[in-house]
């Protein structure tokens, strides 16, 4: 038998469908991407969740004239097989193949490349403006999460709407997830809509009623819609999104296309902020992502059937932080932890259930949850956040103005530092060293393994000062070392040499250490350092060694601009060192495309054999 989805070139096979059509191909959707998914890797849960949804957006909307802004991105994989890109699906997140989120680059129906959450408002706003300013008529659509919305960007955007007036549709898909399940007033508020039983009520009683009046022509229907929006603005006065000036629609079921595309045509046809709030299930249609959306939020290849991944888990560095942070919680009820709605990511899932009073989660809200710590640490508490390195970006004024000016105990751990490898650019944490090392009143630290970041935090807790700890996804490496004990701004000396110095931090020691043994056999005698500390950085030790072998090797997982390179290369300038021979390896200065981190780290030349001829050319 022929399936509808197979026959889908482009969007307007699309339109083409009626809607068994269409509730036939959101089926074959599912069934291919939970297929495709299981051997590939991705996001699953939340694609299962907007299969109807954006189906229906294709069928009423015509991009790439309209524009559709999809929040995070991470959900756009339906949007991609309607756009034509169905068998380069099998190729996504993969080393040359198409990207998880969206880009412009792949095709015309991708208005904008997005990647992290809470944007889109923003950006679609900007281009609605864009279109009034031209005299164009296109429509603009923003799609965003209820996770999404405590988005301190998302909520700026919202406010910003009213006051601008332009004609721009947001549509609330509205799952009761982020990653973690959503918290705060504005999932309790949305927790309520859902539930008011008068929504229910006037979509079943506008229906009945433009049926009596089917054959009384286009402009009367759009009369008698418009009026019943208003009597159901008056119904349900000072609800949130009315408030902000938002004409609200819903809420309505979320994998019900004649619902969905109903809703999309009246607010095709009406001017001003429109907002539509759909209800949605994360996972939709796969037992095993309905029943844990988390797990499939971002996963690996897994048994379809079952749902177990094929790769059996291995430990990694959040999980090793996870686990000392309660072991010393234990011990010190002044330890505290905040997420930004990623405990399970960053592994806090485990001190959540056993502190949950000194556990807080904030919601996708970056800055506030770092001013949030700032606020715990000026009273006497100790704050601990694990926020990714991507997302440590958002946070960045906190960082310096309420954290580090005020000189507050607040330990921030900067998982997945590094190349994360599949989500690509957006997320490569490859400029966190450089981005932090500008910041007065910082200690930066990087473990090479995992008894070390257990070492650094215990070490940080008893600083009383602003600090960085950086680690990367994924378990330690293979190599064996004496562990040393920590002390301020003092490096390790792993080996001591004559020929060459290497000098590494974090993940980059372990690969530093394996290039070391291996040029022992060429009689090549590394001097290794393990730096340790960014900042501050050893000085002393440094420039001891770097005269002795008059020829220096930096190793970092960061780009080389502002890093460990680049503070090795200014105390070389500051103490006017001569005939030094100096290389810095890392990665440029440029946004990092998905691969895995093997792949990637043999492109960019920090694989072993890479290493060792960038050594032998020195």
């Amino acid at each position: 038998m022929n399936k509808i989805i197979d026959n889908i070139k482009g969007i307007e096979d699309v339109k083409k469908l009626n809607l068994q059509e269409k509730e036939q191909l959101a089926s074959e959707i599912r069934k291919y991407i939970i297929d495709t998914i299981s051997k590939t890797g991705g996001h699953l849960a939340s694609n299962l969740g907007v299969v109807e949804l954006t189906i229906a957006l294709h069928s009423i909307f015509n991009v790439p004239k309209d524009k559709i802004v999809w929040d995070v991105g991470h959900q756009t994989y339906i949007h991609k097989i309607l756009t034509g890109r169905k068998e380069q699906l099998k190729t996504i997140r993969k080393l040359g193949g198409i990207a998880g989120f969206p880009k412009i680059s792949e095709s015309e129906c991708d208005c904008f490349n997005t990647g992290h959450s809470s944007t889109s408002i923003s950006i679609a706003l900007g281009m609605a403006k864009s279109r009034d300013l031209k005299n164009e008529k296109n429509s603009v659509i923003a799609v965003i999460g209820d996770g999404a919305l405590t988005g301190g960007m998302a909520l700026e955007a919202l406010n910003n709407v009213a006051s601008l007036n332009t004609n721009i549709i947001v549509i609330l898909n509205d799952n009761e997830m982020s990653i973690s399940k959503n918290v705060g007033g504005i999932a309790m508020k949305l927790s309520k809509l859902r539930t008011k039983k008068i929504y229910t009520k006037s979509n079943k009683y506008v229906k009945k009623a433009l049926g009596k009046f089917r054959n009384k022509g286009k402009g009367f229907i759009k009369f008698i819609r418009k009026i019943k929006y208003s009597i159901k603005q008056l119904i349900l006065p000072n609800m949130l999104f009315e408030d902000l000036g938002f004409r609200y629609l819903g809420p309505i079921d979320g994998h019900n296309i004649e619902k969905i595309e109903s809703l999309l045509k009246i607010a095709k046809d009406l001017d001003g902020p429109i907002l539509i709030h759909i209800v949605t299930k994360k996972g939709k249609g796969y037992k095993p992502a309905e029943e844990n959306p988390d797990k499939f939020h971002s996963s690996g290849c897994f048994d379809v059937t079952t749902g177990n991944p094929l790769k059996e888990k291995q430990t990694d560095y959040s999980e090793i932080f996870g686990e000392k942070i309660v072991e010393l919680a234990k011990k010190d009820e002044k330890i505290v932890t905040i997420t930004a709605s990623m405990k399970d990511g960053t592994g806090l899932t485990k001190f959540s259930k056993e502190f949950p009073n000194r556990f807080f989660d904030v919601g996708i809200a970056e800055q506030h949850a770092l001013g949030v710590a700032a606020g715990l640490a000026s009273q006497g508490m100790k704050p601990i956040i694990p926020l990714y390195s991507s997302f440590y970006q958002r946070g960045y004024d906190q960082v310096i103005h309420d954290i580090c000016i005020e000189k507050l105990p607040v330990i921030m751990c900067v998982d997945r530092a590094g190349i994360v490898g599949n989500d690509g650019e957006t997320h490569q944490g490859i400029y966190d060293l450089s981005f932090f090392n500008i910041i007065p009143n910082l200690t930066i630290m990087a473990p090479k393994n995992f008894k070390e970041l257990e070492q650094m935090i215990e070490f940080a807790l008893n600083l009383n000062r602003p600090v960085v700890i950086r680690y990367p996804k994924g378990s330690e490496g293979k190599e064996k070392f004496e562990e040393q004990k920590i002390e301020l701004g003092k490096s390790e000396v792993i080996q001591n040499g004559n020929d060459l110095t290497i000098i590494a931090i974090g993940k980059m020691v372990d690969r530093a250490k394996k290039v070391t043994d291996i040029l022992s056999k060429d009689n090549i005698k590394v001097e290794l350092i393990n730096a340790r500390f960014l900042k501050p950085l050893d000085e002393e030790q440094i420039l001891k060694s770097i005269n002795k072998t008059k020829k220096v090797i930096t190793i970092e997982d960061n780009i080389i601009v502002g890093g460990l390179g680049s503070a090795v290369e200014e105390i070389i300038v500051k103490n006017n060192l001569e005939n030094i021979k100096f290389k810095k390896l890392g990665y440029p200065d440029e946004f990092i495309q998905h691969g895995s981190i093997e792949e990637l780290e043999k492109i960019y030349r920090l694989d072993t054999n890479s290493i060792i001829d960038e050594i032998k050319k020195l």
